[in-house]
């Protein structure tokens, strides 16, 4: 790990490379974002053919561990660890003890998991701050618990310098994703400058935002690779419309104070665990890929 107070602060020389050092160090560390409530995956779903045990997790809300062959987040942990990570933190409430536990079995593999509590779920902002004593000085992915998005995307990301997110290219998310088209309309919209860096990015884009961005506008799916400056900007943001501390608005804040985020461009599909409906589709897009922990 990168020891930032180990700098003489009398040098500032010594203090920018140790900066410049840590931004660009190989990313080892990632943040799964799974304190979500699953409200859609606890609703019924006639037309989902969902086993026993399947239902059983989807009641539960804890959709990242619905089982798809192996549980969901084997899947997610396998793939990070693919690009190189080796410690994982699963962002978690308070009365997710069966997260617990799969984080303590998880590990001793190729990766060693743990867990940060998130008291209240106020918001994805919030969420990346209860991970702020595992991440450190180190750059972090972040994801969400309930997408599994592909090697060479996060591969892509892992190699970006600084702060940086994968810009999702929107047709090749219809083609590849079992997600539905409306949806990935209302997906936030990325806006880059002319050297590729992150402009601007709008959640929930209306029809206006759409059209003014254009249908070339890349997409987040919230896979993020942060530096700690992160941290205290989710300290510094308000609550959004929707009374929530985003992440967007912390990235926003760092943007708009001058931190570069590089948007890697990515067409490749991205599946979704948001309902049961989307449980059999995940399943058999799954079927065959090799899982090691």
């Amino acid at each position: 790990m990168t020891d930032l107070s180990s700098s003489n602060p009398a040098d500032p020389s010594a203090a920018n490379n140790a900066t410049d050092s840590a931004a660009n160090s190989a990313v080892t560390r990632a943040v799964i974002l799974a304190r979500g409530l699953g409200t859609r995956m606890r609703k019924a779903d006639d037309a989902a053919q969902l086993d026993e045990k399947q239902a059983a997790v989807a009641a539960s809300g804890v959709k990242a561990l619905i089982d798809v062959g192996r549980p969901f987040l084997d899947y997610v942990i396998s793939v990070l660890a693919d690009v190189g990570v080796t410690e994982i933190c699963l962002v978690i409430g308070p009365e997710h003890d069966v997260l617990r536990e799969y984080a303590a079995a998880s590990s001793g593999g190729r990766v060693t998991v743990t867990t940060a509590v998130q008291t209240e779920p106020l918001g994805t902002g919030d969420a990346v701050a209860a991970a702020r004593d595992f991440a450190g000085s180190e750059r972090v992915i972040v994801l969400n618990s309930d997408n599994y998005y592909p090697r060479e995307a996060l591969a892509a990301l892992a190699a970006a310098p600084g702060s940086a997110l994968v810009g999702f290219d929107r047709e090749a998310l219809v083609t590849g994703s079992n997600i539905p088209s409306d949806r990935i309309r209302s997906f936030a919209l990325v806006a880059t400058d002319e050297t590729g860096a992150l402009r601007d990015i709008v959640e929930k884009p209306d029809e206006a935002t759409l059209a003014a961005y254009g249908e070339q506008a890349p997409v987040s799916m919230n896979a993020w690779l942060f530096t700690p400056a992160i941290f205290d900007a989710c300290a510094r943001i308000e609550p959004s419309a929707r009374g929530e501390l985003e992440v967007i608005d912390a990235v926003r804040l760092l943007v708009a104070e001058g931190e570069a985020f590089t948007v890697v461009p990515a067409a490749v599909g991205v599946l979704d665990m948001s309902s049961r409906g989307d449980v059999a589709a995940v399943q058999g897009a799954l079927a065959g890929i090799e899982v090691r922990l």
